[in-house]
């Protein structure tokens, strides 16, 4: 929670729910993202809006085991998310609950969670930022728009009246696929008609640093 959650008790607060990546949890964002430090420095500059901040599990499964195999279906973070956490979150903290005030991030693995998520979830979100990871990880082919997420970009300038910020963030010294497969989905992007922000962290590869600055970069920019 920002700073004075606990003192301004009438007040509400917009929401952004942040992800990690591959094989961490969700401590990761706390413990080696710094995320805390880095909002409460710029809400204390005044170059953030105060926000509640949520950072869960990206790994739910179905709890049903395959047959075969004897491990879980299917991811179920979606469901579980949209069903489970939001509504949660939203009864247990003073959020300002619609769409235009929640925003999804994550990076990587959680970059290519939150793309999908938000765009199968527009009445939900309005913010999204994808750092170091795109949802069509990890093809760099040129994406068809009519095919792509079951046509969830087809209809650019529908995206460009619900979307009030996309945001993709990517170190310089990324490796491969992550350049090519980014700017596939640019490109995409572009094609569509959906203004988007970029920002590349100088010198740095698919590491921790790389997803500070994205942070900090994109929570400036958040529920303006």
């Amino acid at each position: 929670t920002p700073p004075g959650y606990e003192k301004n008790i009438k007040t509400r607060y917009p929401v952004l729910y942040l992800q990690h990546g591959s094989f961490e949890d969700e401590t990761g964002w706390s413990s080696q993202g710094k995320a805390n430090l880095i909002l409460d420095n710029l809400i204390a500059e005044q170059k953030a809006v105060p926000m509640i901040i949520v950072m869960d599990n990206g790994y739910a499964f179905e709890p049903t085991l395959n047959s075969e195999s004897g491990r879980p279906q299917r991811f179920v973070f979606e469901e579980v998310l949209i069903k489970e956490i939001i509504p949660m979150i939203d009864s247990s903290y003073r959020t300002i609950a619609d769409r235009e005030h929640r925003a999804m991030a994550g990076l990587s693995m959680g970059a290519n969670q939150t793309i999908r998520i938000t765009m199968n979830n527009l009445d939900v979100f309005s913010h999204i930022g994808g750092f170091s990871g795109t949802s069509n990880y990890p093809s760099s082919d040129k994406i068809d728009r009519s095919e792509f997420m079951n046509g969830a970009f087809k209809d650019g300038k529908s995206l460009a009246e619900k979307i009030k910020l996309f945001w993709l963030g990517l170190g310089t010294k990324e490796p491969n696929p992550f350049p090519g497969s980014v700017g596939a989905f640019r490109d995409m992007l572009d094609e569509a008609g959906v203004k988007y922000n970029y920002y590349e962290s100088p010198g740095t590869a698919h590491e921790w640093l790389t997803w500070r600055r994205s942070l900090y970069k994109f929570a400036q920019l958040l529920f303006r």
